[in-house]
């Protein structure tokens, strides 16, 4: 639901179980209740992609028979999974570019726990003309934070299970060159090329390399995808929307002939699904030219990156109930 503020006040005080994501100036005017949040001003609504600060995207979770909140750092962040329902769901909501959010997406693939526990979420962002900053909000105690995961734990009925689904239209060739860094990083200068050391700004500049390409590594059999955010010709910087990890070894995606057709048609295999929740990352929304154009069945937030138990990009994620 795409409603305005006093809808989503009115929802909280009926007592609604509620996932939401808005512009943080709407936000703080919530009144405490059975909800968490994250910021953003982009959504892709029934109607199209659209950039709006007065409006809220609101998931109403209708099928919760119970439901519990949990803000968590990076020292607890994996209790999660000793949190959640035996039989549920858990929403996650991390800060972009917090502690805890890159300890989450360099330690999550190793969590086994963690994959028997559906966990789906995003990370809040802000508007990128200005120099905002990204929080989430637990709405149990009216609190909100800048440097702090947010979770909502739901519990389902006995003949329901929870379902995730990722649509990633990217692949790579495995013969293709390979990428290495040597840190765990947010932002890199260097890194090797099929083992030799470069500028890595200078290595994408060198080889026309289209950053609207993701680079790509192999996450314990599954394909993940890490975003540029921007490079620096000045400091010679590469900035990512979640973290490249040492000993993993990346390579740019295939080129895809046109991203907007390529999105549209990974979705039509999808016309069948009945999500209750589903993001999409800001870069399909900014490349993929979602401004304005609708991507059903899924409507919800657009994200500074995407959780399905572990930390994605430039992927579109969703949730659904089905029977046992």
């Amino acid at each position: 639901m795409f409603i305005d503020l006093d809808q989503a006040i009115k929802l909280i005080q009926e007592g609604r179980v509620l996932h939401i994501a808005a512009d943080d100036s709407l936000l703080k005017q919530l009144p405490k209740g059975k909800w968490i949040a994250g910021t953003t001003p982009y959504f892709i609504t029934e109607q199209g992609g659209i950039t709006s600060k007065d409006r809220l995207f609101v998931n109403e979770i209708a099928c919760a028979v119970d439901y519990k909140t949990a803000v968590y750092d990076k020292n607890n962040v994996f209790d999660i999974t000793k949190d959640s329902y035996p039989n549920g769901m858990s929403f996650l909501v991390i800060p972009f570019a917090s502690d805890v959010a890159v300890f989450y997406a360099k330690e999550a693939p190793n969590s086994n726990d963690l994959l028997m526990n559906p966990t789906v979420g995003w990370i809040s962002g802000f508007d990128l003309s200005t120099n905002s900053s990204a929080k989430v909000y637990d709405g149990v105690t009216g609190e909100s934070y800048g440097d702090k995961a947010v979770a909502l734990h739901i519990c389902l009925p006995d003949h329901k299970i929870a379902s995730l689904g990722i649509v990633n239209i990217f692949d790579v060739d495995d013969n293709d060159i390979k990428i290495e860094f040597e840190e765990d990083a947010l932002s890199v200068t260097k890194c090797l090329v099929n083992g030799k050391e470069v500028l890595f700004s200078d290595y994408i500049s060198e080889n026309k390399i289209d950053t609207q390409l993701p680079l790509v590594a192999d996450y314990n059999s599954v394909l993940i995808n890490v975003s540029i955010k921007s490079i620096s010709e000045e400091s010679k910087t590469v900035d990512f929307y979640a973290p490249v990890f040492s000993g993993k070894e990346y390579r740019f995606a295939r080129p895809v002939s046109n991203y907007a057709a390529s999105f549209a048609e990974h979705l039509q295999e999808h016309k069948g699904t009945k999500p209750i929740f589903s993001c999409n990352c800001i870069l399909n929304y900014l490349y993929g030219e979602l401004e304005g154009k609708a991507t059903p069945p899924f409507a919800g937030p657009v994200t500074f990156g995407e959780v399905a138990y572990q930390l994605l990009n430039q992927t579109l994620v969703y949730a659904e109930i089905i029977d046992k």
